[in-house]
């Protein structure tokens, strides 16, 4: 099983500790003995320990920059949201087909930000703009939020606030089963709880330092009894040997575990893998050994966002794919809504 993660090394913006998490966050990690050094921004740590890109990676992937959120223009979120809002950037998890492989670049520390209370007054603007129409917030676009949460508590605080707004949603994903602590937040249904849910394959070669198959079902079943709206993004859908019996088997197990009530209001998002050139050079780097197929002959070129193009399957493996999945969520959860296939 997965520990909760917790920061081998801590670097802080001395702005942060104008904030109560900032000094809070760093009271606790002295405690805790963690090292903990000052940086002026994110952007000055350098130097991490390790003899070789391999080591230093490993590390920077266990450190935290305590900081703050100096943009506080948001992103869209398409498909799943109107707008990214921003808690933390980068995750603990080492998964070998990560699109945070490529936005991070070379700095995959995991940040996260004190002025929370700023970032709710930028949501509160956005919100007010569409009103009364509803307004989605995505929060986990640039990090595993629930990852982290468990030391900083700023989603559970998030699920608060959007709890009490009136036109604001917020939604979120994980491949993290650390979510005790948010089951008593009054979340009034408005927060979609999702998990990151793949094949046994797939999160065992590609997706080290995550909570298994089992436990997300698991945390799933406990956040579906906590009253939550519940989801589950199937990504990245990637085709090997036996993939069809393999999210077969997936299913199966999803549908035995919950409740005739969690499968009313269930939504499913379906992503199949895709990756770009920058993407291959940095996986093949960081993961040397990896079993991904990343062939750019057997895919199918497209355009993606900010111009990068990117490489899909085939059209006839994403209609077998989409086909041969959505069949398996019609029979398993025939009241449930697929959002999307990307």
């Amino acid at each position: 099983m997965v520990k909760p993660f917790v920061p081998q090394l801590v670097y802080v913006e001395p702005n942060a500790l104008t904030y109560p998490l900032g000094k809070k966050l760093i009271t606790n990690f002295e405690d805790m003995g963690i090292e903990i050094r000052e940086t002026t921004s994110h952007n000055q740590v350098r130097n991490l320990p390790g003899d070789n890109h391999f080591q230093r990676y490993r590390v920077a992937k266990s450190t935290l920059v305590v900081g703050l959120r100096k943009t506080l223009k948001f992103d869209t979120s398409k498909p799943s949201a109107e707008y990214a809002i921003p808690f933390a950037t980068g995750c603990m998890g080492h998964c070998h087909y990560c699109y945070l492989q490529t936005t991070m670049g070379s700095k995959p520390y995991i940040r996260t930000y004190v002025n929370v209370d700023e970032i709710f007054e930028a949501a509160e603007q956005y919100m007010d703009e569409r009103a009364p129409e509803t307004t989605r917030f995505e929060a986990s676009c640039t990090s595993d939020i629930v990852g982290v949460d468990h030391l900083t508590h700023t989603l559970k605080r998030a699920i608060e606030y959007f709890g009490e707004s009136e036109y604001g949603q917020l939604r979120f994903v994980t491949k993290f089963a650390h979510v005790d602590h948010l089951l008593d937040a009054k979340h009034n249904g408005r927060t979609r709880f999702r998990f990151s849910i793949n094949d046994d394959y797939i999160i065992k070669y590609f997706e080290p330092g995550t909570s298994r198959l089992n436990e997300r079902i698991e945390a799933a079943v406990k956040v579906a009894e906590a009253g939550y709206p519940l989801g589950f993004i199937v990504a990245p859908i990637y085709l090997h040997d036996g993939w069809k019996q393999g999210y077969h088997e997936m299913f199966e197990k999803l549908e035995a575990a919950l409740s005739t009530k969690a499968k009313k209001d269930l939504t499913f998002e379906m992503i199949q893998h895709r990756f770009t050139k920058p993407a291959k050079r940095v996986i093949q780097e960081n993961y040397p050994m990896t079993k991904l197929e990343l062939d750019e002959s057997k895919r199918k070129w497209k355009w993606g966002r900010y111009g990068i193009g990117k490489y899909v399957y085939m059209d006839e493996e994403q209609e077998d794919m989409k086909d041969t999945l959505g069949g398996y969520i019609h029979k398993y959860f025939p009241e449930s809504n697929i959002e999307y296939f990307t």
